[in-house]
């Protein structure tokens, strides 16, 4: 168990992130996150990703009840990780580890992240903190099976990474068609560092958390023409599907109708075509002529919003309105989303601490002022 390689052919292609589960009344949907997770099971996929701070510690909770609860623990596989910005000196690892295990139900993590290491803060706080020999001295515990870390910063920090750090197994990144040139994501270097050095890749946000899911009609009708039926998002899955060296595609599911779709995409998987791939690229051109705010809805600036603002659905609002300048349901949505607790975009302090976890790098005060010239 301790010296166990990663066997990438035996993993399930379609992993199941538990960032967005369902809700009912502000509470995560547990009849609803056991029917998925039995239909995925059932489907022949067992992969796992949660996080620490993900539904504010629920999440991992909704793993006991719905998987270690209800299935032998050999039969899945199970991610978590470990957050910098919950911690404030080394002991807080064992501590956060330890609420992590009894969370979940179980003795063992067979994937263990360190979460969003990027540029800066956070990659400090792993080096300062000494979080890497920490990982290895719990993998030669049986408590971790395999180590990597979930990456959100530049293509030159990342070589500098694996050059100190050898015993990182695998890497998850954010990978999908819209981000794969993206000037601040930059997913297509990220892959090719990882794919010339033979490091297993898990991939998150391929759909870009559902934006790539919910196209613009006239984007939606070039895919429409060429594969009939087949819906926005399983053409992006399909994208991150079809590259090599990519081991596991993480699907941020929060309905069962978004479940079904993703089984059937990977139920009988088809790498793009040529045409296809043609197909992409000119969906990409024509988004990259209307500019949006590319926010994944990862919700990370939420939790320690001094003014409870959420963000990301007022940039929900913000896109809308970008695109359809003379629509009136972003103003209606905005407002319902303030009559529903959230504070409004003008009550932002500036504190800063939005852009301090934000994965995407947003200039998140800028563009609430925005949002607040534009919805208000």
């Amino acid at each position: 168990m301790k010296n166990e390689r990663i066997q990438a052919e035996k993993m399930p292609k379609l992993g199941f992130g538990l960032m967005r589960l369902p809700q009912n009344e502000g509470e995560v949907d547990m009849d609803a996150v056991k029917r998925m997770a039995d239909a995925y099971m059932k489907s022949g996929f067992n992969y796992f990703d949660t996080a620490y701070v993900y539904h504010g510690g629920n999440s991992e909770r909704a793993v006991k009840e719905a998987l270690a609860d209800r299935y032998p623990r050999e039969s899945f596989y199970l991610a978590t990780k470990l957050p910098a910005w919950a911690m404030n000196g080394p002991e807080d690892r064992d501590r956060i580890f330890g609420e992590q295990l009894e969370r979940c139900g179980v003795e063992y993590f067979d994937f263990y992240l360190l979460h969003s290491l990027e540029d800066g803060k956070n990659y400090d706080i792993y080096e300062k903190y000494d979080c890497f020999r920490w990982a290895m001295e719990k993998k030669e515990q049986g408590k971790i099976r395999h180590f990597g870390f979930s990456y959100h910063g530049t293509p030159e920090l990342l070589e500098q990474v694996l050059d100190r750090h050898p015993e990182v197994e695998f890497v998850q990144i954010q990978l999908n068609y819209a981000d794969w040139n993206n000037p601040v994501v930059q997913s297509g270097r990220l892959y090719e560092i990882l794919h010339r050095r033979g490091i297993p890749m898990i991939v998150m946000e391929p759909v870009k958390g559902g934006m790539l899911a919910n196209l613009q009609p006239e984007l939606e009708e070039l895919l429409t023409k060429t594969r009939p039926g087949a819906s926005p998002a399983s053409w992006a899955l399909r994208f991150v599907g079809s590259l090599d060296g990519v081991m596991t595609i993480l699907s941020g599911m929060s309905s069962e109708e978004q479940m079904e779709d993703n089984l059937n995409t990977f139920r009988h998987f088809e790498p793009l075509s040529e045409e296809e791939k043609q197909v992409i690229q000119a969906v990409v051109k024509k988004m990259q002529d209307k500019p949006l705010i590319q926010c994944t809805s990862c919700r990370y600036c939420c939790d320690g919003c001094p003014m409870s603002i959420r963000i990301p659905d007022i940039f929900r609002a913000v896109n809308t309105k970008r695109l359809y300048p003379g629509d009136s349901r972003p103003g209606m949505f905005y407002r319902n989303l303030v009559k529903a607790g959230s504070g409004m975009a003008s009550a932002c302090i500036g504190c800063g601490q939005c852009e301090s976890v934000c994965p995407q790098h947003l200039p998140v005060i800028q563009l609430l002022k925005e949002a607040a010239d534009t919805l208000e």
